[in-house]
């Protein structure tokens, strides 16, 4: 017979999780003012809320941790980064900082200007924030596909190729460079083929625009072109990395996810020029350029973590509990984007809670309700992310209403996953008498979700 698939590492520490009482859990929700983000960790059972900086480090991890070079300035761990960044991405020039939204703020202080338009496949809460703070546009070519969850598509985080020719032909001059994000996490996790990222890179070739990638789950990404793509399948996920990224002149990583630490990011670039410029607001915003706000200990960590993070046994591993989840929820007949996505599942909660209007919040009434039935914390990605309009201030509504249940990496087995399906079951099985959710009550001009009160509609 066929030997079933099991995980490729086995488990050397464990760490206690309590469980609550749905009462407890009422209490601690309203104090928090029904935003996930400000329970205390304690009071959640299985912590789905991101998978940045949420994973397991591996044994080499830690005990690169003891060998950390804490100097100030030319330290021996950002040569071993530099190094890991040279080998697996092949850039010449990069800047560590302390996680991705910090890469974002030094890079676009250079590349960003007022009235620009950034065309990109989605941009992600604190992509977007980082280029409507500097009163500039993200502009959203992603395939129209995208926006239904039912369509089963290997490469549903793909641009439109046509929508990006007609975005440049009209706006070129105020075009600094076009966004490619990988994998797509506002669309679900949703991998960009590789035929896609060498259209924009001939798009961009055309108009003369540089070509930068937001890499957070860009191992992920490989993965995926590597069982999906024809002509990829017999590639090493090394191997198709560096194609990716031969395409690109600069990126910016959450090192949080693919490089599975606990802190740490970085900008790398192709072009001497563009870091030098970098260089200044590093210092200003970071931290001196050879440790840019990170500990010699965490840029060790981080070398072998991009190591790791791009072997095929450890992204198998990662991506099948994915979908696993899935699985269980296909048999329970709950939506979610298909096909599951790289690090995530992102339930359709216009289709789950189809009683609740958009103006109530119905991805985070899921997710409210989802965390007393079980204990399960996840994260609203619909119009609360969205923000206002920078403009009219009106509410923005995507198309895309979703609770994601991001899955940090090597933490939970496959039992979590049973009880996460389960939970979600019970909530899905009573969605017809959920016909309320909530309302605003305070809330930032910016990146509102982190730190929004909400209060129940009565």
């Amino acid at each position: 017979m066929n030997l079933p698939f099991a995980e490729s590492f086995k488990i050397k520490m464990v760490e206690p999780i309590r469980r609550s009482t749905r009462e407890e859990r009422e209490k601690w929700m309203k104090d928090a003012n029904y935003n996930l983000f400000k329970l205390k960790s304690d009071y959640v059972f299985i912590d789905l809320l991101t998978d940045s900086g949420t994973g397991a480090m591996s044994d080499k991890q830690w005990s690169e941790l003891m060998l950390g070079d804490e100097s100030y300035a030319g330290a021996r761990s950002y040569y071993n980064m530099k190094e890991a960044i040279k080998t697996i991405l092949n850039f010449d020039y990069f800047l560590p900082t302390h996680q991705g939204r910090a890469a974002e703020n030094v890079l676009f202080s250079v590349l960003i200007k007022e009235g620009d338009i950034i065309p990109g496949n989605s941009h992600f809460d604190t992509t977007k924030g980082h280029i409507e703070f500097r009163k500039a546009i993200a502009l959203d070519v992603t395939i129209d596909e995208a926006k239904d969850t039912q369509i089963d598509l290997p490469f549903k985080g793909n641009h439109d190729l046509k929508k990006l020719e007609d975005a440049m032909a009209k706006h070129a001059d105020k075009v600094p460079f076009i966004l490619v994000t990988v994998t797509n996490n506002t669309a679900g996790g949703q991998p960009v083929s590789m035929e896609c990222i060498k259209g924009v890179r001939a798009i961009a070739d055309k108009y003369k625009k540089m070509v930068v990638f937001d890499s957070a789950r860009f191992a992920e990404n490989a993965y995926f072109i590597k069982t999906r793509e024809k002509g990829y399948e017999n590639k090493t996920i090394k191997e198709i990395v560096k194609e990716m990224y031969s395409y690109a002149d600069a990126m910016t990583m959450s090192a949080k996810k693919d490089a599975i630490v606990n802190m740490g990011g970085f900008i790398a670039t192709k072009h001497q020029d563009l870091f030098e410029k970098a260089c200044m607001f590093n210092i200003m915003f970071e931290g001196y350029i050879t440790y840019g706000g990170m500990s010699g200990r965490d840029m060790n960590a981080l070398a072998v973590g991009l190591d790791e993070g791009t072997e095929f046994e450890y992204l198998e591993t990662r991506i099948k509990q994915v979908e696993y989840l899935g699985k269980k929820l296909d048999e329970y007949g709950i939506p979610y984007q298909r096909p599951a996505g790289g690090h995530a599942i992102f339930i359709d909660a216009k289709k789950v809670l189809s009683n609740v209007p958009r103006e109530q919040f119905p991805a985070q009434t899921l997710g409210v309700e989802l965390y007393l039935e079980a204990g399960v914390r996840g994260v609203e990605i619909g119009a609360i992310l969205a923000d206002r309009d920078p403009v009219t201030r009106e509410n923005r509504f995507p198309e895309l209403e979703l609770l994601r249940l991001a899955i940090p990496r090597r933490t939970y087995t496959n039992n979590h996953m049973d009880l996460v399906a389960a939970a979600l079951k019970n909530v899905y099985d009573r969605r017809d008498a959920i016909t309320k959710g909530f309302t605003i009550v305070k809330e930032q001009p910016i990146m509102r979700h982190f730190t929004v009160d909400l209060e129940r509609v009565k």
